[in-house]
């Protein structure tokens, strides 16, 4: 077991989202596996489309499908950068260990290529999160990082807690230390889905980040009442609120008449 251990409790609620979410599970992957090549893409659509709308991104799933197709869009082009990178990156998910420092730096590099000075870097000064001018989180400092970044790695890589839970722990961590200047928000969300899908590879296609985005406010408040609290546990009750909706959405989708039951 790790030294450094993140401050959390698991609540009886907690318990009862994870018993939750591994029935959902169970009734969203059977489906899933027999889901067609053009679900899985259109989930990726959403997901990637909600993940940068949530960093004000402008455009629609309808250019983000566009441009996965190769097609001009009209649009700036900082978002369509934004988009290009992050269509990569996802692609790149499967390759990546998710407790390797190289593996979150190589997909920084990946996803902020041509959007920031330093891609791939952990930042290089002191940074604070503001929202409406307003100071919301200042990270720790720039000296502490490596430290920080090795402590949450070699926990993630030795924690025995049950992998929903710990996807939400190293969430909430990454964004408290917020290792990069900037995409650190669609970086978390990144991490959180492939921990996830490291232990059901199905969860690679669940677009929880539509329903993060369609409940943004909700998502910072929860942020910094866990910052205030210094301790996670509520950031981890919401998350997995999330991630019963998204499956709850799914399998409505997959039993659609545009989806019938196979």
């Amino acid at each position: 077991m790790a030294g450094y251990q993140p401050p959390y409790s698991i609540t009886p609620a907690i318990l009862n989202r994870v018993v939750e979410v591994g029935e959902l599970l169970g009734r969203w992957a059977a489906h899933a596996e027999q889901s067609s090549v053009l679900l899985r893409k259109e989930n990726r659509i959403r997901t990637i489309q909600a993940s940068l709308a949530i960093e004000h991104n402008s455009l629609s799933t309808q250019q983000v499908t566009a441009i996965m197709e190769g097609k001009r869009v009209l649009a700036p082009q900082k978002d369509i950068q934004e988009v290009r990178n992050a269509i990569l990156t996802y692609e790149q998910l499967p390759m990546w260990k998710s407790y390797v420092l190289d593996d979150v730096l190589k997909a920084h590099r990946l996803m902020m290529t041509g959007l920031v000075d330093a891609p791939g870097h952990l930042r290089s000064g002191d940074v604070g999160v503001y929202r409406d001018n307003q100071l919301i989180h200042m990270a720790p400092p720039v000296g502490q990082l490596p430290r920080l970044m090795a402590d949450l790695l070699n926990w993630l890589k030795e924690t025995e807690i049950h992998p929903l839970i710990a996807s939400c722990i190293f969430h909430y961590e990454f964004e408290f230390i917020h290792p990069f200047a900037d995409g650190n928000g669609r970086m978390g969300r990144l991490w959180q889905t492939l921990i996830l899908s490291q232990w059901r590879p199905e969860l690679a296609w669940l677009p929880v980040e539509t329903l993060i985005h369609n409940q943004q406010q909700d998502y910072y408040r929860v942020l910094g009442e866990c910052d205030r609290a210094s301790d996670c546990t509520a950031f981890i009750a919401f998350m997995l609120e999330k991630l019963v909706e998204a499956l709850r959405e799914g399998i409505e989708t997959q039993l659609s008449p545009h989806n019938p039951r196979p």
